[in-house]
């Protein structure tokens, strides 16, 4: 039996994650869920808590403000790897990632180092988005491929299966991204450690309750990281940690 950890990001999904848990719970019972949360005002980390009293399958890690979810990420990377877990499947906390497809990420690992839940490969899709911000979505996944060479379609959602064992080989303190280029920088620097990357179609939807924290400055600022991490490819800057 494999060990798996289930990473939800939190800021504000109190409405969210009250229904996820469950759902997550159906669809991966083996699986141990651990909620990143930032201190959320709205009380997300309180009913954290609530949650893992009552499911010991439940953890949470409290974190002292909003520090972007990049940052959040890695901790959630960190803890799998502290704690000896073989996957880590990370997915938004606002039901735009249907827990579902879970189980196809976890099997495609039989093969690969890293699943991605993909929008943009043969099956998948959008739904309920603007023309605007599909082009977002879209130009921001040409220029990640462009500057950091990656071969994948979806390169800027966040749902995917990682193997710890890659992920430990990885130097998370040489991370540049403390926001949502992160998703990108995540694939450049599995790619440096010769990660097998692979996609599998969803139908990517919008979220339950909430509002969406993306925006056109988060992705100009996305787009700069990027750029900078096409300099680190080019000069072959270190990603790996030292022996």
């Amino acid at each position: 039996m494999t060990r798996t950890l289930i990473t939800l990001c939190t800021y504000n999904e109190r409405e969210n994650i009250s229904q996820l848990i469950p759902e997550l719970n159906a669809v991966a019972t083996d699986a141990t869920i651990l909620i990143v949360d930032d201190n959320s005002p709205d009380g997300t980390g309180r009913l954290a808590d609530q949650l893992s009293a009552a499911d010991r399958r439940v953890q949470v890690l409290h974190r002292a403000g909003k520090q972007g979810l990049g940052t959040a990420i890695v901790a959630g990377f960190r803890y799998a790897i502290d704690n000896g877990f073989e996957f880590v499947v990370n997915l938004d906390a606002d039901f735009s990632h249907n827990p579902k497809y879970i189980h196809e990420l976890i099997q495609g690992m039989s093969k690969c180092d890293v699943v991605i839940a993909s929008r943009y490969v043969r099956g998948g899709g959008v739904a309920g988005w603007t023309r605007g911000r599909k082009l977002m979505s879209q130009s921001i996944n040409v220029w990640a491929r462009l500057c950091l060479g990656l071969t994948t379609q979806d390169n800027s959602g966040s749902f995917r299966c990682y193997r710890v064992s890659k992920l430990a080989e990885i130097d998370w303190s040489l991370t540049i991204a403390r926001g949502y280029a992160f998703q990108e920088e995540v694939l450049y620097r599995c790619q440096r450690v010769n990660c097998r990357m692979a996609e599998v179609p969803i139908i990517f939807e919008d979220r339950r309750f909430g509002t969406t924290k993306i925006n056109l400055r988060e992705c100009l600022t996305a787009g700069w990281i990027i750029f900078a991490l096409g300099i680190q490819r080019i000069f072959r800057c270190r990603v790996k940690k030292l022996k």
